[in-house]
């Protein structure tokens, strides 16, 4: 993944944390941190797992300046933000896509087998959001029942990956098409309400445990 498709999946997250705040009414401090938190949760838990140490966020300037810039804008035009449709989830859905594709494409890169890159690949992609979700004291939209699908999409998209990769087929242009799968995938469970399947119960057990 193109470190600059890194850092603009940082600023969709980051913005996607700010409005969340900004909707709880934190104040100016607890807007940056739940931006950073957000943008930086899912990729930090990669870093450590992978054992890259210090992970960029603490080497980079980039990693702390995007965060904190997009945290400036939702805070200055919040109002502008909130009339678009669903604009937090865009932006969520926008960092879900490109930091599935760069966490799987590092762990992959780090040696790690298929099946571990595309977990790790998932909870890069999800990690970021579940801490958003935690401290703004929500139930997190990964484990939700109502929740539209939100770790499937990006379960397809490591899967993908990995599998160009053991076949030698994986590139940048690939890598951005996975990405943008993964957001359009996100985009219509939003529009068409898909939600991913309940365990199969049967009718008298279930009549037995209501009365």
């Amino acid at each position: 993944m193109h470190p600059a498709l890194d850092l603009i999946g940082i600023f969709a997250f980051a913005i996607s944390g700010a409005l969340l705040a900004i909707q709880r009414d934190f104040d100016v401090v607890g807007i940056a941190i739940l931006s950073m938190i957000t943008a930086l949760g899912g990729g930090l838990l990669r870093d450590l797992v992978l054992g890259d140490t210090p992970p960029p966020a603490f080497t980079q300037w980039e990693y702390l300046a995007v965060p904190l810039a997009a945290s400036a804008v939702a805070f200055v035009a919040h109002p502008e933000l909130e009339r678009l449709t669903q604009t937090l989830l865009v932006f969520d859905a926008v960092g879900l896509g490109l930091f599935c594709v760069a966490g799987t494409v590092k762990a992959l890169e780090h040696g790690l087998p298929s099946i571990a890159a595309a977990s790790l690949g998932v909870t890069t992609a999800v990690g970021g959001g579940v801490l958003l979700d935690v401290i703004a004291r929500e139930t997190p939209a990964l484990v939700r029942p109502d929740s539209e699908l939100y770790a499937v999409p990006a379960v397809g998209g490591a899967l993908g990956i990995v599998i160009a990769w053991e076949l030698d087929a994986y590139d940048a242009a690939l890598g951005a098409a996975i990405a943008v799968a993964i957001f359009a995938i996100r985009g219509l469970a939003l529009r068409r309400h898909w939600h991913g399947s309940r365990a199969w119960q049967r009718r008298g057990a279930s009549v037995q445990r209501e009365n």
